[in-house]
C-alpha cells in the first residue's frame, strides 16, 4: 500500500515533466522506495533534480550526457543512468546511486516514463478545453448577429426607446460571449447573459417565441464553467423553435436539489429522434450542433463522469437538457 501511494504522488509530482517544480519531490520519494543512496532525474537539457547524498558532479553530468546521446544504460559505479522513453521518444534520464539491480532501475524508469507521459497526456487535454473554450466564445451565429442588427435598426424610428434597450442587450450578449475572463463563473452571470440573449430573439422572432426563466436565489452564487447554459439556450432555439411552424415555448430553470444545482432547458419544438441526441453528445452531429457535445465534455472534466448532460427528446415531442453540478466544489470558482 505504501508502494502504491508513492507512485500515486510520483505521478501528481511530474505532471509537469523531469524539468517541473515536482521533479525534486518525486526524485525524493522514488529514492527512499528504492532504498538507494542518491537518486536524480534530468530532463533533455541535462537539468538534474537530486535527492540524497552528494555526487560527483562531473561523473554524473558527463553519464547523463552519454545516455541522452546514446539512449541506453550507462553504468560508472557506483552511478547508474536509465534512458526514460515517453511517447516513443526520449524524455530525460534517470540516475541512480548506491547498489541497486538493473531490472529494478529499469522498471523505476518505466514507472517514471508513465507518470511523464500520463502529465503529457493531461496537459493535451487542459488545453484541448481550452481551445474549446475559444471557439464557443467564438460562435456568435452571423445569421442572428443579422437579424438582431436588422429588428433594432427598424425600431430606431418608429420604437427609440426599445431600440435603445435591445443596443444595450446585443452589447451585454457580445461582451459576455466574448469576454476574456477565466474557466468559471457565477450561475447568476450566466442566467444574465441567456436572459439578454432570450431577449433579442424575442425581437427577432417576435410572437413566435414564448420565453420562461425561474431560478431560485439561493442557486445563484454556485459557480459554474463559463459558457455552459447559453448553448443550450440558443440550440433549443435554433433546432427546436425556429423550424417549427407557429409558436414556442423555450423554458430555462434552475433549482437546488439536495447538495446539487439542477438546471432545465426545455423547449416544445420539432424534437428528434434519441439515436440523434446520442450522437450529438458525442460529437458525431452536425457541425451547427458542436455546443452540446462541447458542454457536455466540459462538465464531465470538471465534475466528474456523473455530471455531463442528460437530453430527454423525441420528434415532435420537444427536447430538455439537464445540467447538474454539485452547488460546492473544491477548486470550482470564478
Amino acid at each position: 500500500m505504501a508502494a502504491l501511494g508513492t507512485a500515486r504522488r510520483v505521478v501528481a509530482d511530474l505532471k509537469d515533466g523531469l524539468s517541473g517544480p515536482g521533479a525534486r519531490r518525486a526524485a525524493h520519494r522514488l529514492r527512499r522506495l528504492l532504498g538507494v543512496r542518491g537518486l536524480g532525474l534530468a530532463d533533455l537539457s541535462g537539468t538534474l533534480s537530486w535527492s540524497g547524498r552528494g555526487t560527483d558532479e562531473e561523473a554524473t553530468a558527463s553519464l547523463i550526457e552519454q545516455v541522452l546521446q546514446g539512449e541506453t544504460t550507462r553504468d560508472r559505479p557506483p552511478l547508474m543512468a536509465v534512458p526514460v522513453h515517453a511517447n516513443d521518444g526520449l524524455a530525460g534520464v534517470l540516475v541512480l546511486s548506491g547498489l541497486v539491480r538493473r531490472s529494478s532501475a529499469h522498471e523505476a524508469a518505466a514507472w517514471v516514463a508513465d507518470a511523464v507521459e500520463r502529465g503529457r497526456l493531461e496537459a493535451s487535454a487542459d488545453r484541448a478545453e481550452q481551445a474549446e473554450l475559444r471557439a464557443l466564445r467564438a460562435e456568435i451565429s452571423p445569421h442572428f448577429v443579422y437579424n438582431a442588427l436588422t429588428v433594432i435598426s427598424s425600431l430606431m424610428r418608429s420604437e427609440p426607446d426599445r431600440a435603445g434597450e435591445l443596443m444595450l442587450d446585443f452589447a451585454d450578449y457580445t461582451r459576455y460571449s466574448l469576454a476574456r475572463r477565466g474557466d468559471y463563473t457565477m450561475l447568476t452571470d450566466e442566467f444574465h447573459a441567456i436572459e439578454t440573449y432570450l431577449a433579442l430573439q424575442r425581437a427577432v422572432l417576435g410572437d413566435r417565441l414564448r420565453v420562461q426563466v425561474r431560478v431560485a436565489p439561493e442557486v445563484l452564487g454556485v459557480a459554474v464553467p463559463y459558457l455552459v447554459l447559453q448553448p443550450l439556450v440558443e440550440n433549443a432555439i435554433r433546432h427546436g423553435i425556429e423550424p417549427r411552424a407557429g409558436a414556442g415555448l423555450v423554458q430555462v430553470t434552475g433549482e437546488a436539489v439536495g447538495n446539487d444545482c439542477v438546471i432545465s432547458v426545455e423547449d416544445d419544438g420539432l424534437g428528434m429522434d434519441p439515436a440523434k441526441a446520442k450522437a450529438v453528445l458525442a460529437g458525431r452531429g452536425a457541425t451547427d450542433s458542436v455546443g452540446l457535445a462541447n458542454v457536455d465534455r466540459r462538465l464531465r472534466h470538471v465534475y466528474g463522469p456523473w455530471y455531463g448532460l442528460v437530453v430527454e427528446t423525441e420528434v415532435d415531442a420537444g427536447t430538455r437538457v439537464l445540467v447538474r453540478v454539485p452547488r460546492f466544489q473544491p477548486g470550482v470558482m470564478p
